[in-house]
């Protein structure tokens, strides 16, 4: 066996037309030469049919389409064979274990992904771009992961690193000739140059939030008395009937999630249990859970219907919360005239100073369909208003990693601490330490340097044969 050699199934087990069989290393040929000993190797990256037999007893397993990619110019930088089987759950799976006893080894979760990394393939950035493009759940999800996979981030991040890089030996030439009258650039420019830096650098953060949230769905949360209408709500939205919808009140107990996608955005809606004084047993527990459903809440849609008011218990269910509360009149088509699509009683949410934002609430009907264009218009702007628009940033400035807003987070603090440095007249040998710390956090971003643990993390969070 061969350990630098390694084999894994590349797509999900179950009916399908093709599975993929993938191997990587040095022996990747001889392994393949061992499956399909009959024939020649087929010509590089030009997909060939082969028989593809056990290496112990020659017995046939199927015809499979076999294409190689010699190293480095394959996706690991490495000797690559991918063997296209039939689907299913068992040949793909035989074919791996013969692979295996034919020289390779399984692969880790993330392996192939990894020795892409370290042969210089792909960049950390890119590594977790792959992931996203992977996971993504909305077409905005995967247009920012797709492009960032091609390395736009990538590269603004170095276009920043290699500007810090320069300011920084801008720099030291008035450190080292300090004698010179006529410096290429005086210090008083270096700094407002930093601040331009930093400048960019926070225009990166501003939308991370939202860049998050494009990897992990926002979490819009139904919140009402029972009885009103939030399950018709939650299934109109969702396209489906997910949610139990009888006339009886208290028919939700738990909190139901859906992911879906509104206006190309993602986001997670939650279905939970009626407000309501009184409740007891299982009915109060269900309003636990959807207390703490609030918790994680990007937007609240707080469901009361038209002609009714929400109560005490509901008002004071949704009170004090630090995001947006939208109200949303339901039951609109059980109502005489043309249902105004906008309700003016208002609805709730907090500004930055902590005082109460007014939102023009929406009145709907989830039998109709009135005003669900409306609210999804809403919902967008609410939580991807950052990215919407023609200001919104391009794919190489939407941040959708945690490390990747903290290491830029980092670099911005430095640079603002170097330019505030020069104002107060700090020395420039002084102030030029902040610089390299910056450079050395972007560094961190892309993975020219990183700390091995956050590696193992990355990787082991891919699948088998990604």
């Amino acid at each position: 066996m061969d350990p630098d050699t390694i084999v894994a199934v590349a797509t999900p087990p179950g009916p399908g037309g093709i599975g993929v069989v993938r191997i990587s290393g040095a022996k990747a040929d001889v392994v393949l030469g061992r499956l399909a000993p009959e024939a020649p190797l087929p010509e590089p990256r030009r997909a060939s049919l082969r028989a593809i037999c056990d290496p112990e007893s020659g017995e046939l397993l199927d015809r499979a389409l076999v294409t190689r990619f010699p190293g480095p110019a394959s996706f690991t930088g490495e000797d690559v064979v991918e063997i296209s089987t039939h689907g299913g759950a068992l040949v793909p799976r035989l074919v791996e274990d013969a692979a295996r006893r034919a020289g390779a080894r399984w692969a880790e979760p993330g392996e192939f992904s990894r020795r892409a990394w370290l042969n210089g393939k792909l960049d950390l950035a890119q590594v977790e771009a792959l992931k996203a493009v992977i996971e993504a759940r909305s077409p905005a999800a995967h247009r920012v992961a797709i492009h960032q996979l091609d390395g736009a981030l990538s590269r603004r991040i170095a276009g920043l690193r290699e500007a810090l890089i320069g300011l920084e030996a801008t720099l030291a030439h008035h450190i080292d000739f300090p004698e010179e009258d006529d410096a290429p650039i005086p210090v008083a420019e270096i700094g407002r140059r930093g601040r331009g830096l930093a400048g960019e650098l926070a225009a990166l953060l501003e939308v991370a939030p939202e860049g998050m949230l494009l990897r992990d769905g926002a979490v819009v949360v139904l919140a009402g008395a029972p009885n009103a209408g939030k399950s018709s709500l939650f299934n109109a939205l969702a396209g489906e009937a997910r949610a139990i919808v009888t006339p009886e009140p208290g028919t939700t107990r738990d909190a139901l999630e859906v992911a879906l996608s509104i206006r190309g955005f993602p986001f997670r809606l939650v279905d939970t249990a009626g407000v309501r004084a009184g409740a007891q047993g299982v009915e109060r527990e269900g309003i636990e859970v959807a207390r703490r459903a609030l918790a994680g809440a990007r937007c609240v849609l707080l469901c009361v219907p038209v002609g009714e008011d929400a109560g005490p218990e509901v008002e004071g269910f949704v009170e004090g919360l630090e995001v947006p509360v939208l109200r949303v009149r339901t039951k609109a088509d059980r109502v005489a005239g043309d249902g105004s699509a906008r309700d003016r009683a208002g609805a709730t949410g907090r500004s930055g100073d902590g005082g109460a934002d007014r939102i023009e609430a929406l009145t709907v009907s989830a039998e109709t369909g009135q005003g669900l264009g409306e609210l999804r218009d809403r919902l967008a702007e609410l939580a991807f208003g950052g990215l919407l628009g023609d200001g919104a940033p391009d794919p190489s400035g939407v941040v959708m990693q945690e490390r990747q807003r903290r290491g830029i987070g980092a670099a911005a603090r430095e640079v603002e601490a170097f330019a505030r440095a020069l104002d107060e007249g700090v020395p420039p040998e002084a102030a030029s330490a902040h610089l390299g710390e910056a450079a050395t956090a972007l560094e961190g971003v892309v993975g020219v340097i990183d700390p091995e643990e956050v590696l193992d993390r990355l990787f082991a969070s891919f699948c088998i044969g990604k």
